[in-house]
């Protein structure tokens, strides 16, 4: 194929969509929702934190510096990490893919920012691959590489998982955060709120049933 036409296609393996987990979910006071049953954690011995987000959501956008300041003060027994929301809509799973190709490629750290900054700064559409593969590039990635990455089943699997937490933690939009596998917390107090909240239900199940 001719190389300057080749574009990326990640995340077009992706598989259908699990199918809902029956989670009931109890709303609460305030913005967050208490869930019934609790779910499991991947956190061993620290409380979870996980921030629900979409590339192509402004709020997730504007949220980021906020969250990036937040993040420099959270105490040693939390454990933070992002989840890209997947929906039924093939957006979401491809910028997963994406996410957790950069992930897989070590790239993400590096690039977390700066591929948010490209989308909502200078209008880089992810839908784009020969665009995103020219972003990608200039930013020091082997395209090649990366794209067989974003089809591996290692990072499609983390694909669907992430749309199976998406469901299980009841999340509805973008940005949201949950808080040790017992609640999710959405933007109706804002993003300081939010973050407000977190940090309250951190405290929360510390003091009550912290995590052994």
């Amino acid at each position: 194929m001719n190389r300057q036409r080749r574009t990326l296609s990640i995340a077009l393996g992706v598989a259908a969509l699990a199918a809902p987990l029956g989670l009931r979910a109890q709303r609460s006071a305030g913005n967050y929702i208490a869930l019934k049953p609790e779910l499991p954690v991947d956190a061993q011995g620290k409380i979870e934190v996980l921030e629900f987000f979409w590339y192509g959501c402004i709020h997730c956008y504007e949220l980021e510096p906020l969250l990036e300041t937040w993040l420099k003060k959270v105490p040693a027994d939390v454990q933070f990490r992002r989840v890209p929301a997947v929906f039924n809509d093939p957006r979401f799973a491809r910028d997963a893919a994406l996410f957790y190709a950069l992930e897989a490629s070590g790239n993400l750290e590096r690039l977390h920012r700066p591929l948010f900054d490209a989308i909502h700064r200078d209008a880089l559409k992810t839908a784009d691959g020969q665009a995103l593969g020219q972003w990608l590039t200039k930013n020091g990635v082997d395209t090649r590489k990366f794209d067989e990455i974003g089809r591996s089943f290692t990072v499609q699997s983390k694909v669907r998982r992430a749309a199976q937490l998406s469901q299980a933690y009841s999340i509805e939009g973008t940005p949201a955060m949950a808080v040790h596998g017992r609640y999710t917390i959405n933007t109706a107090a804002g993003h300081a709120g939010m973050l407000a909240t977190v940090d309250s239900l951190v405290d929360q199940v510390r003091r009550t049933a912290p995590p052994k």
